[in-house]
């Protein structure tokens, strides 16, 4: 399922955050999720600043429906990417914030976490590309006795095209080209990698 998101922000203005930020990248990047692209969105970069981290967060929390809004107990986001923005989320709905971390490899709550049984959860990202880590946080929501009634995030690379299996209020969504390992241009495979995601490879 997906939704549009209508925010205070345009599609450009969003853009310009990064930019000014330093936060859009260019070279060879090879994504969490394996895929490669020229383009990298830092969004640890962009949400740095806590008055920029707040701004984006109010416009993002904007974009999702009151009926929505309403239900949510608590505001779940993965490690390490989705911390900050979950965080000023939070903020925003005056709710808890919590993180999911996998140092097994397999999304968990630790640090004294935990959520009341059947609660309604605002799961919240910076980036989302394939929408695997989102999935399995989703997924772990359910098994810690959650459920997972929403998802928005900064930024869909998908361009609209993930599914979630739950809604999805992207901010803003960009369509800067991905590519498979075995499917990279010439041009992009002529520059030296680098991995800027926190998922371990």
């Amino acid at each position: 399922m997906n939704a549009t998101a209508i925010s205070t922000f345009t599609q450009d203005q969003v853009l310009e955050e990064f930019r000014a930020s330093g936060a859009l990248l260019e070279g060879h990047f090879k994504l969490s999720s394996g895929k490669h692209s020229g383009h990298y969105l830092q969004c640890a970069r962009v949400l740095m600043n806590p008055e920029r981290a707040e701004r984006l967060a109010r416009a993002m929390v904007a974009g999702i429906p009151t009926d929505i809004l309403e239900q949510i107990d608590v505001v779940v986001s993965p490690a390490m990417g989705g911390i900050i923005i979950g965080q000023e989320a939070a903020r925003v709905l005056n709710k808890d914030a919590m993180f999911l971390e996998r140092p097994d490899g397999v999304f968990h709550l630790r640090r004294g976490f935990a959520l009341e049984p059947e609660a309604k959860v605002l799961m919240v990202e910076d980036v989302v590309t394939t929408g695997l880590s989102s999935r399995e946080a989703i997924e772990a929501v359910a098994r810690e006795g959650g459920e997972v009634v929403a998802e928005c995030a900064l930024i869909d690379r998908s361009v609209g095209t993930v599914d979630l299996g739950v809604p999805f209020y992207p901010l803003a969504a960009f369509d800067f080209p991905t590519y498979a390992q075995d499917e990279v241009p010439a041009e992009l495979a002529a520059i030296a990698i680098t991995k800027p995601g926190s998922r371990k490879e």
